[in-house]
């Protein structure tokens, strides 16, 4: 830490504010006596100028002044910087007390001494701020003053990036000081558009407010604008439809701050810009959370996540981690997703992370993991979701959605664990394929475990709808037949979905985990209004920049095996009770004979050997009534026939 600070810029800037300070002293008396000092106060004015400067010296250096990066001054400084020089002056006063008891030394000097040195220290920070923000890039130089020789064949860089900014409120202020300090990202702010009227040809940070936002195409044209950052966090989806409609007319590319719930600590950056999203555009709003609920729940807990490399998983793990959980264990399968969620969160997270390479129906590594770690809270977010292929592959759901589900849950019950959540989802409400089916036994086996009073841990699962962006969603296949000219395929012209972001569902989960009783309980997540599947895809060609059945066609294929034209969230014998948190609710789930569900459990797995399609799906039938397998089985050649 000495050697950190003791450096050649540390003993530049002594010099230069000893220099400040000294000429400071002297040119008091001078104003003072309007440049004639009368002789006897000359020797004063001589005697004490060490010692002033050295009280200032070692006040500046106490207030920690010379630990600045003065590249980057800041208020917060400048504050420092005059709580530095009010102390000294109180030294200086004492000291001219008990010295001269306050003769030849006029009060008025120790005043105008310190409004001169605030202003002189405080206005050598701001100079060697505007220095670098004009002349010096950001990155690294390697001491004060001293800027990296340019490489042979250096290339002069390319004209900044003339950029506009909508939104001339809090983010948009930062974003144009970001943009300032840092001349690497090679942008030149040429103007803000807002529609608060108040703020018209007003001036941020010298950057006029020019217009409303209707009138972009024309400011964009006038400014000879390169782009345009839309910079309104808190924008909804009608606001945010109507900015990318004139965006487009204006013909400019635009890009989007995130919402404040996908910002890292609320934090407003230009990195984060990303371009416009579906997720931007769904008139979903962010999701509050009762954080106090939350992190009582996970504050210094020992976490496990199964599928932690997944799309939900990873989610969980970050939000987990922000709330303060003591350690997490990154359980997947997946050695490159497990390697990227470890890097990811290792790089940013103060907790211990502990990644481990394994699948839920390894019952002798589960045993292993849980002995080894002792997680006090699991969330089971792993499990196979593709309807289709599930249709063609059942054993795989078997193996992986209920016996994974099912080894997980007397691992929890060996090992003492506190709390279980199985993510769900509302495909097991009247299943009509065997991925829900599937993930309707899921929650039987987990809910049942506290009706029947088996161990002491407190099991609940969360049912929710699609999730938008996760790995295989209609939203990537639909961009991805965009890209190529289309066309863009539509199962049916009244199909409809839920969906939520990613983001959302993690945060939900968590709340609603926190919110869990005595177990035993179904949490719902308000998925909102269902969208229609073709709306969706017009909405993302139209993102695109193209028109639907002009640019790219829309060509419907028919509900394939397991499908169904709508989801629902609950069954007609489930009752929906309301909780203290405005977007879940919860139901209590329906008892069963615990030893009977085990038995056939027994079953499924022989005919899972069996790799026996049918009979897996009439055993499904037996156990979940409400499950209607697909009218169109379609054989493979590893069914066994019947």
């Amino acid at each position: 830490m000495r050697k950190a600070l003791f450096n050649r810029n540390f003993f530049i800037m002594l010099a230069l504010d000893a220099l400040l300070l000294a000429a400071s002293w002297l040119l008091s008396y001078g104003l003072r006596f309007e440049l004639q000092v009368p002789e006897k106060f000359l020797d004063e004015m001589v005697f004490l100028l060490p010692a002033v400067v050295l009280v200032q010296l070692a006040c500046l250096y106490a207030f920690d002044v010379y630990r600045g990066m003065w590249r980057f001054t800041s208020v917060g400084d400048l504050l420092n910087i005059l709580k530095a020089l009010a102390l000294s002056t109180l030294i200086v006063v004492l000291l001219a007390v008990l010295i001269y008891r306050f003769r030849n030394v006029p009060r008025s000097v120790v005043f105008i001494n310190f409004c001169i040195g605030v202003l002189a220290v405080s206005g050598s920070r701001l100079a060697i701020r505007l220095f670098f923000q004009k002349y010096v890039p950001s990155n690294p130089v390697p001491s004060l003053g001293v800027s990296p020789k340019p490489s042979e064949g250096h290339r002069p860089a390319a004209p900044p990036r003339r950029l506009l900014i909508i939104g001339a409120g809090s983010c948009g202020e930062k974003i144009l000081r970001e943009i300032r300090d840092n001349r690497q990202l090679n942008y030149e702010v040429v103007g803000f558009l807002d529609d608060n009227p108040g703020k018209i040809g007003k001036k941020i940070h010298g950057v006029m407010v020019r217009s409303i936002i209707a009138d972009l195409p024309f400011v964009a044209r006038k400014t000879e604008a390169d782009e345009v950052l839309i910079a309104i966090p808190s924008a909804n989806a009608s606001e945010m439809r109507r900015i990318v409609d004139v965006c487009k007319h204006a013909g400019v590319r635009y890009r989007t701050v995130p919402a404040y719930g996908e910002l890292i600590n609320g934090h407003v950056s230009i990195k984060a810009a990303r371009e416009v999203a579906y997720r931007d555009l769904i008139g979903r709003k962010t999701v509050q959370l009762d954080e106090r609920m939350i992190a009582a729940h996970l504050a210094g807990k020992k976490v496990l996540v199964t599928g932690a490399g997944g799309s939900i998983g990873s989610e969980l793990c970050r939000q987990i981690l922000r709330f303060g959980a003591g350690s997490l264990v990154l359980f997947e399968r997946s050695e490159s997703s497990l390697f990227e969620i470890e890097t990811e969160l290792k790089s940013e997270a103060a907790q211990t992370v502990i990644p481990v390479l394994g699948d839920i129906c390894d019952t002798r590594h589960l045993d292993e993991v849980f002995r080894g770690y002792a997680p006090e809270v699991v969330y089971h977010a792993a499990a196979y979701k593709h309807v289709p292929m599930l249709e063609r592959h059942p054993w795989k759901a078997i193996e992986n959605n209920i016996l994974g589900t099912w080894n997980l849950v007397r691992a929890c019950n060996a090992h003492g664990v506190e709390r279980f959540v199985l993510v769900s989802t509302d495909k097991a409400v009247r299943p009509a394929n065997v991925m829900g089916a599937s993930k309707r036994l899921a929650e039987m086996i987990t809910l049942n475990q506290n009706l029947c009073r088996v161990g002491e841990t407190r099991y609940l699962a969360v049912r929710f709808g699609n999730v938008i962006g996760s790995a295989g969603s209609v939203v990537p296949v639909f961009q991805k037949q965009i890209e190529k000219g289309g066309p863009v395929t539509v199962t049916h012209p009244e199909a409809t979905r839920f969906f939520m972001t990613i983001r959302e569902a993690a945060q939900l989960i968590l709340q609603a985990a926190a919110m869990g009783g005595e177990g035993g309980e179904i949490f719902i997540l308000d998925m909102g209004t269902p969208v229609k599947i073709v709306d969706m895809a017009r909405d993302l060609i139209r993102l695109s920049g193209f028109e639907p059945d002009v640019d790219i066609k829309i060509e419907f294929s028919g509900l394939r095996p397991g499908e169904k034209l709508s989801e629902e969230l609950l069954t007609a014998d489930e009752h929906l009770m309301p909780t203290a948190h405005p977007k879940i609710f919860k139901l209590n789930a329906t008892a069963c004979d615990l030893a009977l569900l085990n038995g056939r459990l027994a079953e499924l797995t022989a005919l899972m050997d069996k790799k026996d399609a049918n009979a897996i799906r009439l055993k499904l039938k037996e156990i979940v009534p409400d499950y209607q397998p697909a009218r169109e089985m379609e054989k493979t050649p590893w069914a066994t026939p019947t």
